[in-house]
Order: C-alpha cells, then structure tokens, then sequence
C-alpha cells in the first residue's frame, strides 16, 4: 500500500478580488449588446447607425446564442452615458478601466472610434490592406483590460460614449465571453492583488497546513501598510475555525511573498478568507478560497485488480494489456483461459502476444500477495473496433504545449509508473504537437532535434507497460505551424506502426485553408483518408478526430471509424469553460458507445499552463471533483493534461478513486444523460452494465446547496440501495426522494442498486 506522509496540494487559485468601494461606483456592460457578422470599418465610428443590428450578450459564446456556423469577423457595438460622478466617488481618480471579459480568438477595441487596444495571434490574419491582427499566440486567453488616464481625450465624460469591438475567429468557438464586462475606475482592489498560482498547499504529518503566496501592489507611486488577517470557515457549521492577523507593508511596484499556517482536518470542508486592509484608506481586498479535502480512501494491503473489463483487439495485431491492480507489494499476476497466442508476465502483469482469429474470449485474472488474493474477469474481444473502454491516460499540451521533447515524454512515462497510476489503469502517453520535422524525397516524416530516435522512445515507453501516443493534421502544417500529413496519410501512418504508435490525435489545424466553409462531405474527407491509411498496417492506433466539434461530428465519427472525436473547442481551467463545456454534451449522447465516444477535451487539474511555464489549475478543489465526475459519466476519454513529474497527493486523490474510473469504464458505455436541470443545480444519471445507476448532482452556484432528486424524475421505481462513490461507503435505502448537500461547483456521484 503506498503510504503518502506529505501531501502536497493546491485549491483555488485568482478568486475575484472586492473592494469596500460600491458597485455603483462602476457601468455594468454585462447586458445585451448590438451585433453583427461580417467586417467593415466604418463600423468603428461612433455615429454609425447599428439600430437594426441584433443583440447579444457578451458573456456567452456566439455559437450558444444561436450563431453555430459563424467564423470569420463580426463586431461588437455598444453605447452608455459616463457620468463625471464615476471619478468624484472614487479613492484614486487618476484611472479609469474597460472591462471586456475574454474573446475568442482575436480582437481589435474601439472607444468613441478610436483603438485603445488588441489581442491576436502570431499569424496575421488579413481582410484588407492595413487591417491587420498581429499579436502573440495564446494572448486570446486572457482578460481584456484596458486602463486609460482620465484626461485622455478618446473618453467623453458626461456624455454618450461608444465601445466597438471587432472580433475574428478560426474555427470552433467565438466571440465574446466570460466576465466582467463593465466600467469603473481604478480602485485600490485593482492596485492590490493576491497571485497562488506559484506554490500548492502542504500538509503536515499532524495535520498542519501551510500555503505561500504572493501579494503585489502595482502601483507606480503609492505605497501601502495594513493588516493581513486570515478566516478558516466551516463548510458545515459556519463556524470560525481559526483566525489570525498579521501586520504587512507594501511597497509601490512590489511583491512580497507571505503565507500560513494552522492545523486542519483534510477530510472536513472549509474556507479560508484572505483579507488586507489599508490602514490610511480603509480599503481592502478579499480573497475567498476553498480549501483542499480528500475523499478517496487510502489503498488497502489487499490486492485489488482495477481498469478496463474489456479490452478491444485486432487478428494478428501486437496485443499489449496491462493489469491494473494495487495493495502491498510484491504483486504476483496469473491469468486462466488465455487464448493461445497470448502470454502473461508473472511479475509485471503484462499481456502481450497477438491472436489469430476473431471472436470473444472469457479470461480469469488472478492477483495475489502476502495479505490475499483477488481476481476478475476480462472479456477480450477480437475484432474490428478498438477502444471498447474510454482510454485512460495523459496529453502533452496542458502543461508542456509546443516544448514537449523525448526527455519530456520520458519523465512522464516513469511518474506514471512510479506514481501509481499504472495501477488504476491510466495507460497512454501521448505526444501532442512539436515533435514533427519534415518529409524527406522519400515522403518518409522526420522526426526534429527534440526526438532524436522515436522508435526507441516508443520501445521504452512500452517497457514500462504503457501505450504512447502521437499527434498531426490532415492539412499541410499542424496547428502550431509543423509539418502535417497531407498528401503523406500512407507513408506517415508507416511510420507510426513502424516506431509503435498506439494512439493519434488528428487535429484538423490548416485544413481549414483546403476546406474554409466544409460541407459535411469535405469535414469527413480527410479523416477517411486516414482511416484507409492506418488500417493499412499491421497496428491497433486508437484514431482521435480533432475538429472541434464542426458538423456535428458525433453524428458521422463512427462512419470514418473514428474511436473518439472532440465535441467542443479546447477547455480551460476555469469554471466558465469547464461548466460551459461539460454540461453541454447532452446532445451527443445518444451517439456514445463502445470504441466509439465523445471527446470534450482533456483534464485539466494539476499543473498546467500550455509550456513552458506552468500553473497550478485555477479550478477549486469542488471543481475538480465536478471535472473528473462529469468526465466520468460522460464515458469521455480522460487524459490527463498535467505535469505528472508534480504530481501532489489532492491531483493523486483525484486521479486514483477506482469506483470513480469504473463509472468511466463501465463495459456498457452509455453516456450519462441530464435528467434534471434549472440556474441552480443540474442532476445527470448514467446506466451501468450491472443494471445500477451513477448519478451526478451537481451545484451551480458559488454557496453550497441542498440538490434534491424525486426517483420519478430519474424514471427509477421502488427501492435502491446508494453509495457515495468518491467515499466508497454505504448510504442506506432510498425509495422516492432524497436530497444532498453539494459545495459550491462541486457533486455528490452517487451510485444506485435496486434493492
């Protein structure tokens, strides 16, 4: 059993900082703006007539507003009186601020006709002559905050002003979205900011925690002295559990690192309230943040076999299996009733081989050590369909982006075997965009100086028991400007069997250019292309569709014979993205199904950041328990996007709840489908192979609520017997309604057995 005596973990990260000033001190913007699809610059001026544009919301996507197949420009245009009473209410009056949320994927802002700032990417992205985007890749991601002095002329005081913004985007979603979107000056909560994103929070063995972080004061001129106090709140009570206060100096254009300290219990619920006040002013800052709290229970002595149930194969293809099993080492592995042609490792639990003919065959495993034994069945089917589980595993772009390299890969092969997620079935590693050079006269794809030799890496990362993965495009470069495999499909799926690929990712990137306004023909072209080219060879390769969702592509995946295909554009780590994405799946529900599943992206939970540097994720610790759970029910692919080499004990917590994965794995592979839904809470229930259910009861809101489920509402009749998934303890029976108690963004997964 692994015994973890440190337990490094993180909670929320950036909560929105307040101020003791008034929201009336401020235009709120976030109300329906005007719009329109298209470009024309004479939009910008401020007596442009747009009364008989549309409108729209600027917090949501423009695809959720019922513009689902506009890419390309369109403008944002809105008008609001900025009284002079904005600055004369205000502590600091030298500022003033445009809050403009987030927009996808780039942007050019226009106050009273004139730009005051843009986002882009590397790229340009040409219209007209002299209207171009040109910024650096990845800026989309940020919020748009646009600070002007009071005296500047662009900004009409006491009169009627206009904020136009043109938007361009390339595929998936966009417009404008998230929040703020509002006006104000800046305050002293703009000048003051608490940054946790550098450090995690750390237990001690007596139930110590402590956590750093860092307090910047941006102001050029000013310097601040207060005090720092410190709240742990109960989630259950209410209850002040511990409060400290702590006298602090802040000098102008300076970060100062501090921290605390206070003893905890990991398995109970709390908060922490993070607050420094101004002494001069009166001002302050809050910060509210969730706390950590573990919920799966520690590993037993006792064997335990873990993962897929099922496993998919093709005649005469490589067969390689890893039993997933934990408890005290030594491990000793069998299996009864192989079918000839396979073998297993006593020592390591592998299963390799290759079969010869098609059919279902009915396999006992077997493990054993020093406390006991356990065994299991495993269906192995070979025939024409991979996948028959959602594939378990790890993506390079979440932390490592475009620096991803061969030493990289490695040192994530190896913390996932040494962290243990081997055990509970996590199996890929797979490389994402970076890795590609060139194809030489031979059409023969070349690996660049970051991959010296990929077969070997392969060789290596299948010793450890694993599965690797890689990554291209069907058009001519991929998305981070390599070489894709257009007009190479046959020679480049060659070469992956060859190195011993297990897994692609297909990423549609600039065949976009080839095809700019798909049909449902043109979007399914490509991909059946290189669906002739991988069956060509002697390999089972899991084939990942990467086109976010275009076409409706859980339609017709199945038709290219792809093993999984993206829903949506990529996620976040944020709340905004996580909800937005995972509870909008419904609709691809009914096209779920073993070896076939709907992709909505990787996880994101642990050290992220898009390389090279990185973050600790910016959901709280309810929101990744939300992450993984959702996931699960959706029977979505789970690859982890983390850096695995800083793997701490909550993201492990997470990761390592086997009845958790077996929702996920569940042979049946039915998508969960939303039962019950209002603003407040949304209740989805998933059907088992057992006959039982899963059900997910989610909290929307950001105070913990009660979330009731009538069994009628969930079309269940008479009485069930319910566990607590994530705890993996016994509820009792329930009959015709019960009710739980959910934390802020988080779940409670439940499972049901009639009684």
């Amino acid at each position: 059993m692994k015994k973890i005596y440190i337990l490094f973990i993180m909670a929320l990260l950036f909560a929105i900082s307040c101020s003791t000033e008034k929201k009336e001190n401020l235009i709120d913007l976030n109300i329906p703006w005007k719009f329109k699809a298209g470009d024309n610059m004479a939009w910008v001026a401020p007596s442009f007539d747009d009364s008989k544009w549309v409108t729209i919301l600027p917090n949501k996507i423009w695809e959720d507003q019922g513009f689902e197949k506009l890419d390309g420009f369109a403008w944002y245009r809105i008008r609001f009186l900025l009284p002079s009473s904005l600055k004369e209410k205000s502590l600091m009056k030298d500022s003033i601020q445009f809050l403009l949320g987030r927009i996808d994927d780039c942007d050019q802002v226009f106050l009273n006709g004139e730009m005051i700032g843009q986002n882009a990417r590397t790229q340009a992205i040409k219209k007209a002559p002299g209207n171009e985007f040109i910024k650096e890749q990845g800026i989309w991601n940020t919020e748009r905050r646009y600070v002007l002095n009071v005296n500047d002329e662009r900004i009409m005081w006491d009169k009627e002003n206009v904020i136009a913004v043109r938007v361009y985007d390339q595929n998936g979603a966009g417009g404008m979205f998230s929040k703020p979107f509002a006006v104000s000056m800046v305050s002293f909560g703009d000048y003051v900011k608490f940054d946790f994103t550098k450090n995690t929070f750390v237990f001690r063995n007596d139930n110590f925690i402590s956590r750093k972080f860092t307090i910047e004061n941006r102001s050029g001129k000013d310097d601040f002295s207060g005090i720092l106090s410190l709240n742990v709140i109960s989630y259950s009570t209410g209850a002040v559990l511990f409060h400290k206060d702590t006298a602090l100096k802040l000098a102008r254009n300076s970060k100062t690192e501090t921290g605390f300290s206070f003893q905890t219990d990991p398995s109970k619920p709390s908060s922490a309230e993070i607050i420094f006040k101004e002494n001069l002013s009166g001002q302050s800052v809050t910060e509210n943040m969730e706390l950590p709290y573990i919920l799966t229970p520690a590993e037993k002595k006792e064997p335990r076999i873990n993962g897929a149930r099922v496993f998919g194969v093709r005649p005469w293809s490589p067969f390689l299996f890893k039993v997933a099993a934990t408890g005290e080492v030594p491990l000793k592995y069998s299996a009864k009733d192989l079918p000839e042609g396979l073998t297993i490792d006593s020592i390591n639990g592998l299963i390799t081989g290759a079969l010869k003919k098609k059919g279902e065959y009915l396999v006992n495993l077997t493990v054993k050590n020093i406390s006991g034994t356990a065994t299991r069945n495993l269906k192995i089917v070979c025939g024409n369909t991979l996948s028959l589980t959602p594939p378990l595993g790890w993506n390079s772009w979440n932390c490592w982006g475009l620096s991803v390299s061969d030493e990289k890969i490695r040192q994530s092969a190896e913390a996932m075997k040494s962290s243990g997620l081997i055990d509970h079935g996590w199996t890929y590693i797979n490389i994402d965009d970076g890795w590609e050079y060139m194809h030489d006269k031979d059409g023969k794809i070349l690996t660049n100086s970051k991959f010296p030799n990929m077969y070997t890496l392969c060789s290596y990362v299948h010793s450890l028991g694993l599965k690797i993965g890689i990554y291209s495009s069907p058009g001519p470069k991929t998305c981070g400007g390599y070489e894709g495999s257009y007009t190479f499909e046959e020679k480049d799926a060659e070469a992956y069997a060859a190195w011993g690929i297990d897994y692609l990712k297909y990423d549609w990137c600039s065949y976009g250019n080839i095809a700019p306004n798909p049909t449902k023909a043109q979007l399914k072209h490509p991909y059946q292309v290189m669906k002739k080219a991988i069956r060509k060879v002697n390999r089972d390769i899991h084939y990942s569709l990467c086109q976010y969702g275009m076409g409706k592509v859980w339609e017709w995946g199945a038709e290219v014979d792809g093993n999984s295909w993206r829903t949506t554009g990529d996620i976040e780590d944020t709340w905004e993205s996580l909800s937005g994405i995972g509870f909008s799946q419904g609709k691809c529900s009914p096209y779920s199904a073993p070896g076939r599943w709907n992709d909505p992206d990787m996880l994101v939970v642990g050290w992220v950041g898009w390389g090279p540097a990185l973050h600790y994720s910016r959901l709280t610790p309810s929101e990744q328990y939300t992450h993984i759970s959702l996931w699960s029910l959706l029977s979505s692919p789970l690859l982890i996007g983390c850096d695995l080499s800083q793997l701490d004990a909550f993201t492990l917590n997470l990761l390592t709840n086997d009845e958790v994965i077996a929702v996920n794995q569940d042979p049946l592979g039915k998508q969960a489908t939303r039962a019950k839904a209002n603003e407040s809470y949304e209740v989805w229930v998933k059907d088992l192979e057992d006959g039982s259910k899963a059900i997910g009861l989610f909290n929307l809101t950001e105070k913990p609520l009660n979330v009731p489920v009538d069994m009628k509402d969930i079309k269940l009749k008479g009485r069930w017997n319910m566990r607590d998934i994530w705890r993996q303890t016994d509820l009792g029976a329930v009959e015709k309604h019960f009710e739980m108690n959910v934390l802020p963004h988080g779940v409670m997964l439940i499972k049901v057995i009639q009684n």
